[in-house]
């Protein structure tokens, strides 16, 4: 089970080393690390490229971003990890379980570091329901096998809920590996804006998603 593990990121100067160094011993046994930029105006791409077997530049947008880096890759498994996301120390072993079971894509259980005391709370809840919706989000590393994510075709080319889109594709094949094992990913999200608030937010984004409203508009109440 080899995988191609696809990082975007966007002006991560600041955490990228640390990112990937944290999944130099998977390279060293193989697998494949490929960083995709979407025009970072830092030192994004210069710290990444000694740390990864393929840097690439891409159109801006997560969507635009992992379907680049899903493009290039050799591995048999895609694993999408958010630039300011760790794996677990026991990442492989979980994920060659996921891989011999009959799931052909799956998630890991998510952490969230930061001060707030609700951070794990919410980490509680995310990986609760998604246990019990089989839709995932992006902070909780999602894997696929590389033949089937190509041919649903990637992720569909939206600015927000391009995660829960997919999902959505992938749970009418089959539904998802859910790993017990933590990825450790960034409070910043909730932090910077009012823990609160993004909790409130996200969840009318949601809503609002499911009543189909266009991801476009989303985005933008997002922003």
């Amino acid at each position: 089970m080899r995988l191609s593990i696809v990082v975007p990121a966007l002006n991560e100067a600041a955490g990228i080393v640390a990112t990937l160094q944290a999944l130099a011993p998977l390279r060293a046994r193989g697998h494949e690390l490929i960083v995709v930029d979407g025009g970072s105006s830092d030192t994004t791409v210069a710290l990444a490229a000694p740390l990864a077997d393929t840097v690439v530049v891409a159109e801006p947008g997560r969507a635009t971003q992992m379907n680049a880096g899903a493009a290039l890759a050799q591995g048999e498994w895609l694993l999408f990890l958010h630039a300011d996301t760790r794996l677990p120390p026991d990442a492989e072993a979980a994920l060659r379980r996921a891989g011999q079971s009959s799931a052909r894509w799956g998630r890991f259980d998510v952490r969230i570091e930061g001060r707030s005391a609700w951070l794990p709370v919410i980490a509680t809840l995310m990986n609760w329901r998604s246990r019990l919706t089989g839709i995932a989000t992006g902070d909780q590393a999602l894997f696929v096998e590389t033949a089937l994510f190509r041919r649903l075709g990637g992720y569909a080319a939206l600015p927000l809920m391009e995660d829960v889109e997919l999902c959505r594709r992938l749970r009418a094949i089959g539904p998802p590996s859910c790993l017990r094992e933590r990825v450790l990913t960034s409070g910043r999200r909730w932090e910077s804006r009012g823990v609160m608030r993004t909790i409130v937010l996200m969840w009318r984004l949601r809503w609002r998603y499911w009543r189909g409203t266009p991801a476009e508009e989303l985005a933008r109440a997002y922003r």
